[in-house]
């Protein structure tokens, strides 16, 4: 009867200590999620078109606000490209929320979280939410679908009168 009792709370501390390694490691796979969400802000401010690309899987696929859906790794890029010069342009800069949620499932992980737009003077000129869907291969998460909208239209500059 004791070795009994003595089997099955080995058996349930083990399962714990389990489920506490498989908490950890999936703490640890999203927060590497988390860590590709910062390059690509990283990327996206400095326009660097090559970096922000390549964490995109070859089949991703893009979903902007009010545009077509963007199909595969090189189109991405060629989108990116323009979005960054033209925030560049305006001089604009995004930002996350540094409390982004996530989570993992095998091989396939996903990140949420809010951003910000502000401009050259550091006034909030938009903030929405993103969503972001990624896999795992070769032990890199990538991108596979990514999307975002804002909480509201763009506020038109002042008319002058």
């Amino acid at each position: 009867m004791i070795a009994h009792r003595i089997a099955i709370h080995f058996l349930a501390i083990s399962a714990l200590m389990l489920c506490n390694v498989a908490a950890a490691t999936d703490a640890a796979e999203v927060a590497a999620i988390h860590a590709v969400d910062q390059v690509w802000l990283k990327s996206y401010n400095s326009g660097d078109a090559n970096t922000i690309s390549s964490i995109y899987a070859e089949d991703a696929v893009l979903l902007p606000p009010g545009a077509s859906a963007v199909h595969g790794r090189a189109a991405i890029k060629a989108f990116l490209t323009k979005e960054m010069a033209a925030t560049a342009k305006a001089g604009m800069v995004f930002g996350l929320d540094p409390k982004p949620d996530g989570g993992v499932s095998g091989d396939m992980g996903w990140a949420s979280g809010t951003y910000t737009v502000k401009d050259k003077t550091g006034k909030v000129v938009e903030t929405g939410k993103y969503l972001s869907v990624s896999k795992k291969k070769d032990g890199k998460w990538l991108y596979v679908r990514d999307t975002w909208n804002a909480d509201g239209a763009l506020s038109a500059p002042p008319t002058k009168k």
